[in-house]
């Protein structure tokens, strides 16, 4: 893509925003129409959101346009998830051995540290108030009565770009649900404005069918979601079965939620979905990423990572003159990968983390990264302290699935592992696959 081609965004969220300082620092002329009014001006609406995780592709993006140490400054750490069990005891399973960590950040501080940069250093210019009900990719023309040599959607998941696309290539789309539902709850500071809970963990009460989960905020809060099927939120229609829920299944985070009630009957009910489309673009005339083109479920925290991640090997493509259509070759598979990767670990989260047999092999894990740190790296370590290709680090995580089986099979205490049997495995099975990617440093993926 020429730079001086005129390039509109639509959606000047996180993404957006994002991909258009990318764009601006290429020379292109860029404008951004957004639907929404400007959150920098005034209250933004809550319940929705709130914060988000980000990790090392996420900050990988921000650091090649110089925001990452900048965005470091409005982010938590958290070395791990602490898990509360019923009865209120807390253990905390670390992410990484490592000591690496996933960050807690603002979605609205986030944005608005973005759009601030892209209009300020890079001259994008932002519109507001202005939805997008009509994209003809003929004339290149919207319902905004404006032209543009290129459309890039980052509209979301109900993107107008995406339908625009498909309809005229005649492309495919897939819109999967989940029937699952959130809410989002807060929990404020101490009352001499203390965290009131480890603040470097992200909190997690798994039920089995469902959990709540909690992110620690710089003003010492925690924003809490609960996920929970959609037909158990309509059973609680009332602020006495809310309650007597919250003390069977949550009474140590009940006792931090003074404002449940309220907050739970008047911020909206949240829904989850999973697109896969194709193809993500129409000559090099129009573009979709991010969520427009591949919404995943949020529980592996990588949609913002992998809509940031979107912006970075997009923006490298360009450099070589690659054309949009090698952007989808190079991101579809990886989007596919990580969809089904946050599926999984919706299961993960709300089941296994108190699961006996889960936490065997765990352990067991930790004892194989210890003794070959190398050679071992962790599905969750490789998606989220790692560039590499979701898609390797799903085969890989499934190499690592059956060998962890293997070893635990007749074992009473993980710390008895065979680790010469381990290492043979390791040799056989992971090390080739793994090699593949974690020493090469000039790929895209990278």
């Amino acid at each position: 893509m020429q730079s001086d081609k005129s390039v509109t965004l639509i959606g000047a969220g996180l993404v957006g925003s994002l991909l258009s300082i990318y764009l601006a620092r290429r020379g292109h002329k860029v404008e951004i129409y957004e639907r929404r009014s400007d959150m920098r001006n005034g209250r933004v609406a809550g319940g929705r959101s709130i914060n988000l995780a980000i990790s090392t592709r996420g900050l990988s993006a921000l650091n090649e346009v110089q925001l990452k140490d900048k965005v470091m400054k409005i982010c938590l750490p958290m070395k791990g998830r602490m898990v509360h069990s019923l009865n209120g005891v807390t253990a905390l399973q670390p992410y990484s051995t490592e000591g690496e960590c996933i960050n807690s950040v603002s979605r609205l501080e986030l944005n608005k540290l973005l759009m601030t940069e892209a209009e300020e250093k890079y001259g994008v210019k932002i519109h507001f108030d202005r939805p997008l009900t009509d994209l003809n990719l003929d004339t290149m023309t919207t319902n905004f009565n404006t032209t543009s040599d290129v459309f890039i959607g980052t509209d979301g998941s109900a993107s107008v770009v995406r339908e625009s696309i498909i309809k005229k290539t005649g492309g495919t789309l897939s819109s999967e649900e989940l029937s699952y539902a959130y809410k989002e709850l807060i929990i404020p500071a101490g009352p001499s404005g203390e965290f009131l809970m480890e603040p470097q963990a992200l909190h997690i009460w798994p039920r089995g069918n469902f959990m709540l989960i909690a992110l620690p905020n710089l003003d010492k809060s925690f924003t809490a979601t609960l996920f929970l099927s959609q037909d158990h939120f309509k059973k609680l229609n009332s602020p006495q079965e809310l309650r007597l829920f919250f003390k069977d299944y949550f009474p140590d985070a009940l006792n931090m939620l003074p404002h449940l009630d309220s907050e739970f009957f008047e911020h909206p009910t949240g829904h989850m979905v999973t697109i896969k489309a194709g193809p993500w673009s129409y000559q090099d005339k129009a573009l979709i990423l991010g969520d427009a083109a591949h919404a995943i479920v949020p529980f592996f925290g990588q949609g913002m990572n992998c809509g940031f991640e979107d912006c970075r090997i997009l923006d490298q493509i360009l450099e070589k003159q690659g054309s949009f259509e090698d952007f989808f070759n190079a991101r579809k598979e990886n989007a596919d990968a990580i969809a089904d990767l946050a599926q999984e670990n919706f299961i993960e989260m709300r089941d296994k983390v108190a699961d006996g047999e889960f936490l065997f092999q765990k352990a067991i894990e930790k004892i194989l990264a210890k003794n070959f740190p190398q050679d071992y790296i962790s599905r969750y370590q490789l998606v989220s302290f790692s560039n590499i290709p979701y898609k390797a680090a799903q085969k890989i995580g499934l190499i690592e699935d059956g060998i962890l089986k293997v070893l635990a099979q007749g074992l009473k205490k993980p710390e008895d592992v065979d680790v010469k049997k381990a290492k043979d495995l390791i040799e056989k099975n992971l090390r080739p696959e793994l090699s593949k990617y974690i020493h090469r440093k000039n790929e895209l993926w990278i």
